[in-house]
């Protein structure tokens, strides 16, 4: 029986529907796996669950694990190719600085989780528009328009709003988190000042083979001077290879769903994606943890927020539907 060839306008259309619902899977995969991460992170550092709350430690091994898997998938199975440009030069002066505040990032961030619940952090998270800003402009990245400054106030008001409506409201957490954002916000700033106009452009996977092993180097003096004494000094927590491995790997597959999403749609669609993840774990939050009560004014503060931060994707997606029209009108005129 002969085989049905398909009509030649069929396809590209069934090729699209898949590229499509490829797409579509890598974004379902990156918001599971980035929500999973969250609760596992929390459940392992909470003294009400696993019991092992030393941030830093969890966070260096993290690095470690993945310096390692980053090392054999790029050098020994060979799936990602490395950038050309890269120097001894840019990996002291750029990189380095950009994986010490990762470090930073990640210490204080899991430190969070010992003060405040999950829902308070993802809420919090929220004002990371408003230091991606302000930083921005104190580097000359960004301008001060009226619009942007709406945008900020709305944000920062719907964060002020969620955080007023927490019942377990701790300001040492609130620090932490704050500071983890801080330092999100830096790396972010750092990327686009020190390597993209540097010419250097990293994808998630090969930023990760360049980051880790520097943030594992910052991580390791910080538990040396103050969580190993701790942890020498007591035995009332709880370690298990298997369990702790785990949840490095899947920190690495979380970087590997990140690299999948972006590398067939956009990194804007992974800040669509987070905001769709962040109500998932705040919603979600409050089943799985005790430490999690939602009030009203929770949720409508951190309505707000994330209404501010969609204004502030869409603006943020206009130059890059701009550009990508420009690319695309010589074709459409058959130039």
């Amino acid at each position: 029986m002969e085989k049905v060839a398909l009509a030649p306008h069929e396809a590209p259309a069934m090729q699209r529907k898949r590229i499509a619902f490829a797409s579509y899977m890598y974004i379902l995969l990156y918001i599971v796996i980035s929500s999973g991460q969250i609760f596992f992170n929390k459940w392992l550092l909470s003294s009400n669950h696993f019991n092992f709350p030393f941030p830093v430690s969890l966070t260096l091994i993290h690095m470690v694990f993945s310096s390692v898997l980053c090392f054999v998938v790029i050098h020994v199975f060979k799936l990602v190719p490395l950038p050309q440009g890269m120097t001894l030069e840019i990996y002291a002066t750029s990189v380095f600085p950009i994986g010490a505040m990762f470090a930073m990032t990640l210490w204080l961030g899991n430190s969070a989780y010992l003060y405040i619940s999950v829902a308070f952090a993802q809420m919090l998270k929220a004002i990371m528009p408003v230091s991606v800003f302000l930083l921005g402009a104190a580097f000359g990245l960004e301008s001060l328009t009226l619009r942007m400054m709406f945008i900020m106030s709305v944000i920062s008001f719907g964060v002020l709003v969620a955080s007023y409506g927490e019942i377990n409201f701790n300001w040492i957490g609130v620090i932490y988190q704050l500071g983890g954002v801080v330092g999100e916000s830096m790396r972010l700033i750092l990327i686009e000042i020190m390597l993209k106009r540097k010419g250097l452009k990293l994808d998630p996977l090969t930023m990760m083979y360049y980051v880790s092993p520097c943030s594992a180097f910052c991580l390791f003096i910080p538990w040396l001077l103050l969580e190993k004494p701790k942890m020498d000094s007591s035995t009332h927590w709880n370690f298990d290879a298997v369990v702790v491995s785990l949840n490095a790997l899947c920190t690495f597959a979380l970087n590997i769903s990140v690299f999948l999403v972006i590398s067939s749609t956009s990194a804007l669609t992974i800040r669509v994606a987070g905001v769709v993840r962040d109500w998932i774990v705040v919603l979600v939050s409050g089943l799985v943890f005790l430490d999690t009560t939602l009030t009203p004014i929770n949720i409508i503060g951190y309505v707000i927020a994330i209404f501010g931060v969609v204004m502030y994707n869409k603006h943020k997606l206009k130059p890059v539907q701009a550009a990508s029209q420009e690319e695309l009108l010589p074709v459409l005129q058959g130039k």
